[in-house]
């Protein structure tokens, strides 16, 4: 389990990292993570586990959806996902959202049986994290900045 303290370094991070990108015109990568780190939280688990956000581009957010019953019912939803999603971002939220029929990564499961298995990163998770920070020049501002998205990650993955 996080401290307080810990959670409040991390927070202070993570504030100065967002002013960071977006003071050299990465603000939309930034709210790409944030909408990634936050899909839970945002729509809840349920929609979460037949729902996940594939991308975010023109400010248009693309998520992939398990069924046709599904599409439909987040069809449905969708002005009060954007609302949702646009009250965490601010003023450099999303305009749109678009549905598309596919396959899911495998979520963990929080189960007991679980409850030893440290986790893990996904493939697709570390692609997306090396197009966030692919356009920082400094290479050590890059790394850190990938030790972090990547910590927060497996932080996020264990509350599941």
């Amino acid at each position: 389990m996080v401290s307080a303290d810990m959670s409040k370094k991390l927070e202070r991070i993570s504030s100065t990292l967002g002013s960071l990108l977006r003071a050299r015109g990465l603000s939309s990568r930034l709210n790409e993570y944030r909408i990634f780190g936050q899909w839970d939280s945002i729509v809840g688990k349920t929609i979460a586990l037949h729902a996940q956000p594939l991308s975010v581009r023109r400010k248009k957010l693309t998520v992939l959806v398990d069924s046709s019953t599904w599409h439909h019912h987040l069809s449905q939803l969708r002005p009060e996902l954007l609302e949702k999603i646009n009250r965490i971002l601010g003023k450099e939220g999303i305009d749109g959202i678009v549905f598309k029929i596919g396959g899911l990564e495998p979520r963990h499961s929080t189960g007991s049986a679980d409850a030893g298995t440290p986790a893990v990163l996904t493939s697709e998770e570390s692609r997306r994290i090396e197009e966030y920070v692919r356009s920082l020049k400094d290479e050590d501002l890059r790394q850190a900045a990938i030790r972090l998205i990547e910590k927060d990650m497996l932080y996020r993955k264990t509350r599941r």
